[in-house]
């Protein structure tokens, strides 16, 4: 009898804002877990580092939104422990300074389960420091004091002991304050603070509405009323200090949806997060490797006069099987080579093979129309590619006299996206398998949406989400597309 697997959980801070700002050991955890259990204002890509099998459960716990019970969040931790698996509790900014962490661990060493937490970055520092406010400055404050703005113990909601920590000096950061924002400031001039106070309120990291309000204790509660939460409040004379040097990038704030693979997501990041964008992957494909027996027979009995490859993954897994069969790369004799776009084609001449056919078009159906052009009728074509390949591909070739042996190497695998969709500005999608598992998760949104390419674009329109098309079916082109569209909205 197979030893069971012991479970255990680690309540991560995940810092505030952007992913790297994360820890390398919270980063190592969530990259080796078999579930992660996340919190409100997580960077959506940090759920990327997750496997891809990994179970993704949204518990998050926010003022003033519907959110799970402290006891139903602990109690999933124990179960998900309990069946053997590694968990990742993964919360917002660290998860002892107003995280309820040590609740959470409380429970989980009551259930006797092996549990451990890792710091993040808090947001008393973070979201003062991401506005150029340091919460101590020589001269100005020799000390911090982080205090709730929200407490059921007492008349007015603020801590007991409010009176002392008003006169004590130094900044105060007051954190899920905002609805008693004018109770604050009132009692701080109460109890002996200046009407001058400099004060601000801030709201960013990943928070969908960014703010920075900056006023005094006299006036802050005005200038500040349409900040909506979460929000860091700061008193005192650091409040007033900037030191951020203002960027403004074409996609500052713009919060961009992409359904691909990790490979499409990985380029869009590249392309985007610099120009001031924020990806979130919405819909994620994974690929099922396939092991298609009858790759042996086809090379070495029926001889193809053509490979003909139709994604850079289709040529990884080729020569993956190639190995694993220990098929020689001599056995492919004279085939000719046929690459749906200069990304395959890449990858095939990085290992020494150069296609005779690479349509400029990109599509399955450029790449069908190159190839009978190029074949003469009767030669015998192998299609490698995904097991959800359009039978276009395949029709095209055989009405030109070609004869077609289509074979899957890999399936393309949805899983679920973050619950629920995240607020976003624009969505990408990379495929028609995106589109599809997109929708059946969300249903059609109200969003502006680019596709990289023709059929993609058809799927959107057949989910009543109509769709700009980019001009080049790659990430260079999705990406390209994105910023055609923010430019256009701002006219």
């Amino acid at each position: 009898m197979a030893e069971r697997k012991l479970g255990r959980v680690y309540l991560v801070g995940a810092g505030c804002g952007r992913a790297d700002l994360i820890t390398l050991r919270g980063m190592r955890l969530l990259e080796g877990c078999d579930a992660v259990v996340y919190d409100d204002l997580i960077d959506p890509a940090l759920l990327d580092l997750a496997p891809l099998d990994a179970e993704r459960r949204y518990l998050g716990k926010r003022c003033g939104k519907h959110s799970a019970p402290q006891e139903d969040i602990s109690a999933a931790l124990i179960s998900l422990a309990r069946e053997g698996k590694t968990v990742v509790r993964l919360k917002g900014g660290d998860p002892f300074v107003f995280g309820r962490g040590g609740e959470e661990l409380l429970a989980l060493n009551r259930a006797g389960v092996l549990c451990e937490e890792v710091p993040g970055i808090t947001s008393a520092v973070a979201i003062p420091a991401g506005a150029g406010i340091p919460v101590t400055h020589r001269g100005l404050s020799r000390s911090v004091h982080i205090i709730t703005g929200r407490t059921a113990d007492t008349p007015d909601g603020l801590p007991e002991d409010f009176s002392a920590l008003a006169r004590c000096g130094g900044t105060l950061v007051f954190l899920m304050g905002l609805s008693h924002l004018e109770v604050i400031a009132r009692r701080l001039v109460e109890e002996g603070r200046s009407p001058d106070t400099p004060v601000a309120v801030l709201s960013g990291g990943n928070s969908p509405r960014p703010a920075d309000v900056r006023g005094t204790l006299g006036d802050i509660a005005r200038r500040a009323g349409e900040v909506q939460p979460p929000a860091v409040i700061v008193v005192g004379e650091v409040a007033a200090l900037h030191f951020k040097q203002e960027e403004r990038r074409p996609l500052t704030g713009v919060r961009v949806g992409c359904a691909g693979t990790g490979e499409l997501v990985r380029a869009q990041r590249e392309r985007l997060e610099p120009l001031g964008a924020q990806i979130v992957w919405t819909t994620r494909l994974g690929l099922k490797p396939l092991e298609p027996p009858a790759l042996p027979s086809l090379l070495e009995e029926d001889r193809p006069q053509w490979l003909a490859f139709t994604s850079a993954r289709g040529v990884e897994r080729f020569f993956c099987l190639l190995g694993q069969y220990r098929l020689d790369l001599r056995r492919l004799g004279r085939c000719r080579l046929a690459a749906i776009g200069p990304a395959t084609a890449r990858m095939l001449e990085d290992r020494g093979l150069y296609p005779e056919v690479c349509p400029a078009g990109r599509t399955g159906e450029a790449l069908a129309w190159a190839l009978a052009e190029a074949a003469c009728p009767g030669e015998r074509v192998l299609l490698l590619r995904s097991a959800q390949g359009s039978p276009e591909v395949t029709n095209t070739l055989r009405e030109a006299g070609l004869e077609v042996h289509d074979l899957a190497l890999y399936a393309a695998k949805a899983l679920p996206g973050p619950e629920p969709l995240p607020e976003l500005d624009v969505l990408t999608f990379g495929s028609a398998g995106g589109v599809q598992a997109f929708a059946e998760q969300y249903g059609p949104v109200a969003l502006p949406a680019v596709a990289i390419g023709p059929v993609t674009a058809r799927a959107l329109e057949r989910a009543g989400m109509p769709a700009r098309m980019a001009q080049e079916i790659s990430a260079e082109g999705l990406a390209r597309a994105v910023l055609a569209w923010a430019e256009a909205r701002k006219k």
